[in-house]
């Protein structure tokens, strides 16, 4: 299990949200670039960038996400706003793999597009929930989508890499949403990276016996209620 810390932007800065909620945020620097550095040499697998701004449609940072991928030698997953072909063809300069959310609920024949260019291993489908339905729209919109359906639909299009966020977990140190995940973890050919609610040690090696592909540590890596070589030794 890969273990990713995770690296949101807002305004250049690093913060965490409190499920997903701009005017519920914490600020822990003013510097990503030092912040990417440090996960690094703490021996992270991947760095999980995401831009805030570009999410909720107020801004961008684009430029400052480019300059912390070529600044590190681990690889980096983007997200956040990735909603054209133009943009995730941009960042796939710079960045080993785009997370693809709304965008992919909206424009399956983009979608398909993307994946003959570059293949499943680059494109990572954004399949975040509310209680078990997809979200979309910086998480500002539910749909009636279900969880499973999502994630069963695109395994049937070829794609096999998943990052899942439990909204109504992220940021508030509570514990992952385990059940969902593991009905979508036992799909057949599916790389899942699971993500919200890890609070501590104890909550990653629940996730790990899961078998994901990889975990995403925010608010609990900063709060240092969980390190990466902890997380990287069990």
């Amino acid at each position: 299990m890969k273990i990713i810390p995770a690296i949101d932007l807002m305004e250049g800065k690093v913060v965490r949200l409190y499920k997903g909620d701009p005017s519920k945020k914490t600020i822990y620097s003013d510097n990503p670039l030092e912040i990417a550095k440090k996960w690094e040499s703490a021996g992270a697998d991947m760095i999980h960038l995401v831009d805030l701004d570009a999410t909720l449609g107020r801004g961008s940072n684009f430029e400052a996400l480019g300059n912390i991928a070529k600044s590190v030698k681990i690889p980096v997953q983007v997200g956040g706003g990735f909603r054209n072909e133009t943009i995730i063809e941009e960042a796939l300069e710079f960045a080993q793999r785009v997370v693809i959310g709304t965008l992919a609920f909206k424009d399956k024949t983009v979608l398909d597009r993307l994946l003959t260019t570059y293949g499943n291993e680059k494109l990572v489908i954004s399949v975040d929930h509310n209680d078990g339905l997809i979200v979309v729209n910086g998480w500002q919109q539910t749909t009636k989508i279900p969880l499973i359906d999502a994630v069963n639909d695109f395994r049937k299009m070829g794609f096999s890499e998943y990052l899942s966020t439990s909204i109504v977990r992220d940021g508030t140190l509570k514990g992952p949403d385990l059940e969902p995940l593991k009905m979508v973890n036992q799909i057949e050919n599916v790389n899942l990276i699971v993500s919200g609610g890890i609070s501590n040690i104890d909550d990653v090696i629940k996730v790990k016996e899961l078998d994901p592909f990889g975990v995403i540590l925010g608010k609990s890596l900063y709060e240092n209620q969980v390190t990466i070589e902890e997380a990287k030794g069990i």
